[in-house]
């Protein structure tokens, strides 16, 4: 019998109310999966891949505490007048990719990069897009996928 997953799932509060939506999507489908998780809020989304590998690496010197089996990246940016929202999408996107690829995470990538406040709850919206949703089950997704090639536990 496989153990339920625990799931840490990271999301950026600069737009808050975005975030919870985001989350709320994601909660849904951990918990109709049986997975157990944590909630952690970095500041921005430049912070969500510093806080994955804090956790990665923190799994190693916390005695007792169960390593994550997944993790769920959220949070939302919102093109603004310069060129600050290019590097923050960018950056973000790079930093989640570089973590998966050098410790065989099981990611899901929820960063809404859009135009407008609209589009972001156009996206986030559980009862819309439930992109919060759609990142919790990628990561799940791909958590199945470690297992079925013999990576997990990891």
């Amino acid at each position: 019998m496989t153990e339920k997953p625990h799931v840490m799932v990271v999301e950026a509060r600069f737009y808050a109310d975005i975030a919870d939506e985001l989350c709320r999507g994601a909660i849904a489908v951990l918990e109709t999966a049986g997975a157990s998780f944590e909630r952690v809020a970095v500041p921005g989304a430049l912070e969500l891949p510093a806080a994955i590998d804090y956790a990665v690496r923190s799994m190693d010197f916390v005695p007792g505490r169960r390593r994550f089996d997944a993790y769920v990246a959220l949070g939302c940016v919102i093109r603004g007048e310069t060129s600050h929202y290019d590097v923050v999408c960018r950056e973000s996107a790079r930093g989640l990719q570089d973590l998966t690829l050098r410790y065989a995470l099981a990611m899901g990538f929820g960063l809404l990069t859009v135009e407008s406040s609209e589009q972001a709850w156009e996206r986030a919206g559980v009862a819309r897009g439930n992109k919060g949703g759609d990142t919790a089950s990628a990561a799940l997704h791909m958590l199945d996928l470690k297992r079925r090639f013999k990576l997990f536990p990891r």
